[in-house]
């Protein structure tokens, strides 16, 4: 993937003790903060992804965890004021930073030639644990968007954990699918932009059963997830993003986060009618269509015959 050219974003907050996880990793190299004799850093991060993968609280997921095997943990104390604003100086908040402003490019031109004006969302970046306008959240949760005060939440790690964890792409290609992990959380600002979260949410409410619910989540994901194929296609028609192999690890990436591949690798078995983000084949056709059609009409996720 191409993006040392990208404008760096100045919507950026580095809260990770001082701005520098030294790459791909915690600051100094260190982990969730999982005290000796609790659970091991694996099996959190196993436990995070799921749970951020279905809809599940992760906290919830790791504490019945700990209390089966006797351990504890610990949260790293909140700071109430990001440590640094603007693009950071290491090499993965760099890239993040990056990618953040050539999305604000991308969806600034698709925003005025809609007659509109985009309006960036802010990213966090941060370790361990943070507080934000959606509440306490663990790096456990993975990136998320929260509405309530228009920022994504990433801990970079995560991008780590994704390589390890998840096996989705190899060598320079992971980047690519990096990126579409943060075009995703964008598309929900996107969403929440022109009116649809909000929407979505109220329906949700009042949907009636957990069931209903999860289908009109399935459709929000899925619809943030051919946003980011919107981005992808925009940029690489301007800036010639896409590299040979970079198509194919998004895809490689958004298959091995399918409710169902992880479902069937949590318990064994499948349940459609838990799913929230939908399944591997639906996630990469979704994506796919916003790659391919680069058009916001094109991902209508909530027709009826759309899934």
């Amino acid at each position: 993937m191409r993006w040392e050219d990208f404008r760096q974003s100045d919507n950026v907050e580095d809260d990770r003790d001082g701005g520098d996880d030294g790459g791909y990793g915690y600051p100094g190299g260190s982990g969730f903060g999982v005290r000796t004799g609790g659970l091991g850093i694996g099996t959190v991060i196993v436990l995070g992804l799921i749970g951020w993968a279905l809809g599940i609280n992760p906290n919830l997921l790791i504490g019945g965890a700990e209390i089966i095997s006797g351990g504890s943990s610990y949260q790293q104390p909140y700071r109430p004021h990001p440590t640094y604003t603007g693009a950071p100086k290491d090499q993965a908040g760099q890239f993040v930073a990056a990618v953040l402003g050539n999305t604000e490019d991308v969806w600034g031109q698709i925003f005025q030639a809609g007659g509109e004006r985009y309006q960036p969302p802010r990213l966090r970046l941060y370790a361990r644990a943070v507080q934000g306008g959606c509440g306490f959240a663990s790096a456990a949760m993975g990136p998320f968007y929260c509405p309530s005060d228009r920022r994504i939440y990433l801990d970079t790690s995560f991008f780590r954990d994704m390589r390890v964890r998840f096996n989705g792409c190899h060598g320079k290609a992971c980047e690519f699918a990096e990126a579409y992990v943060i075009a995703h959380e964008v598309g929900h600002h996107v969403q929440n932009l022109l009116g649809i979260l909000p929407k979505v949410t109220a329906a949700q409410r009042s949907a009636g059963s957990r069931v209903k619910a999860n289908q009109l989540q399935v459709r929000l994901e899925l619809q943030a997830d051919c946003f980011a194929g919107v981005w992808a296609h925009h940029s690489n028609q301007h800036w010639k993003t896409i590299e040979p192999g970079d198509a194919e690890a998004a895809l490689q990436t958004a298959a091995a986060i399918g409710d169902d591949r992880l479902q069937r690798r949590a318990q064994g078995y499948v349940v459609p009618d838990a799913f929230t983000h939908g399944s591997s084949a639906q996630r990469q056709r979704w994506f796919t269509i916003g790659l391919q059609q680069g058009s916001v009409k094109a991902c209508n996720t909530f027709a009826e015959a759309a899934l």
